[in-house]
């Protein structure tokens, strides 16, 4: 029996030092290297233009997420890429995951602030309560009022609003979260189920484009939640915002997912080169699922500029993004250290400077959003 286990023991290894030996053979004949020559990080502030943040309710925050979401295997590793705990939100408040998020920045050496996004839910379209929130078929419900207020504390964060445009009163908040000093306006119309190409969100557009409030918009796919509408993430439904005037940031430039036989991502890439009002960014972009895509939308010269710095923390914090996912553009040297930088908005910058991200699409966001 020993001699049985010892026989077995020995063909694994012999299999394991096998497949070490072939992937170091296959990484050297096919070892690319960065995409572009890595260029040094801007003088001007990195500001990362996607970042999210937890709430349960604590604190009187009124934020809420769905029984369904809270069940799901994801939500403890949301909690944990914040450092917190369902527990310590209880006893402390949602405003721990806002001053997790201020402290990150502050220790980070490259970052110097996020925009932290507000999340609303869906709205009742019909009935006595059309116009106002549908908690059942909302999933995660992060008010804008809350975010203005907490990230008014922090110098080095910023206010992203979100609206659904099927509010009663949707024009009369995007007067007030422009006068708390909102940034933009962030939709995932996926969740929210909101058609962008809707004609009757005319006027929310309209006084939108008053405001001067860009709408940063996810495209693609929605798999971070329990259920989505992913015909709402056809780039192509935000025309109508852009023949309007308003500036509009495709978030990951729709990587994932097809209309009509066709990649949503494909769809967006006439768009980018078409709009002069039309921007897309890169959060996202190196998780496992996406992989790729950054590689091609940083060599294509129709679209390079037009890509905006955001990370979409805290995916970025999570077993979905690891320099180890790229042996083929980075050095085993290379992917250790990006790997050992514990702060994860650093981490982020270097993977991505690493990768070949120009120096201009770091400073890009803070240019457009007009963030000093």
């Amino acid at each position: 029996m020993l001699k049985i286990l010892f026989n077995l023991l020995k063909f694994f290894l012999v299999a394991i030092a096998l497949v070490i030996v072939v992937a170091l053979i296959l990484r050297i004949i096919f070892f690319k290297g960065p995409v572009l020559t890595p260029s040094a990080l801007p003088t001007t502030p990195i500001i990362d233009m996607h970042v999210h943040t937890a709430g349960l309710g604590h604190g009187n925050s009124g934020s809420f997420i769905s029984d369904e979401l809270k069940k799901g295997y994801k939500f403890d590793y949301y909690l944990k890429a914040f450092g917190v705990t369902a527990q310590s939100l209880e006893t402390e408040g949602d405003q721990l995951a806002i001053k997790q998020l201020a402290k990150m920045v502050d220790e980070s050496e490259h970052v110097k602030g996020v925009v932290v996004l507000a999340m609303d839910g869906v709205i009742h379209n019909q009935g006595k309560n059309k116009g106002k929130i549908d908690k059942e078929k909302t999933q995660i419900y992060i008010p804008s009022s809350y975010i203005a207020e907490q990230t008014a504390k922090y110098p080095t964060l910023h206010y992203g609003a979100s609206i659904n445009p099927y509010r009663r009163d949707a024009l009369n908040r995007l007067e007030q979260a422009k006068e708390h000093g909102a940034v933009l306006i962030k939709w995932i119309p996926n969740i929210q189920h909101i058609d962008p190409s809707d004609l009757t969100l005319t006027p929310f557009y309209a006084k939108m484009k008053e405001l001067d409030l860009p709408l940063l918009s996810h495209t693609g796919q929605e798999r971070a939640f329990g259920s989505a509408i992913d015909d709402y993430g056809d780039p192509k439904l935000l025309k109508l915002p852009l023949a309007m005037g308003v500036t509009v940031i495709a978030a990951h430039i729709a990587t994932t997912g097809e209309i009509e036989g066709e990649s949503n991502y494909e769809r967006a890439l006439p768009m980018l080169s078409g709009y002069p009002n039309f921007y897309s960014e890169i959060s996202s972009l190196t998780q496992i699922n996406k992989l790729g895509y950054l590689n091609n939308a940083i060599s294509n010269p129709k679209i390079k500029n037009k890509l905006l710095y955001g990370s979409d923390f805290p995916l970025t914090n999570m077993i979905l993004v690891s320099p180890y996912y790229f042996p083929l553009n980075l050095t085993i040297k290379q992917m250790y250290d990006i790997s050992k930088i514990s702060n994860p908005l650093d981490r982020d910058v270097a993977l991505k400077q690493a990768l070949g991200v120009p120096t201009e699409i770091f400073s890009r966001s803070a240019e457009l959003l007009n963030i000093k």
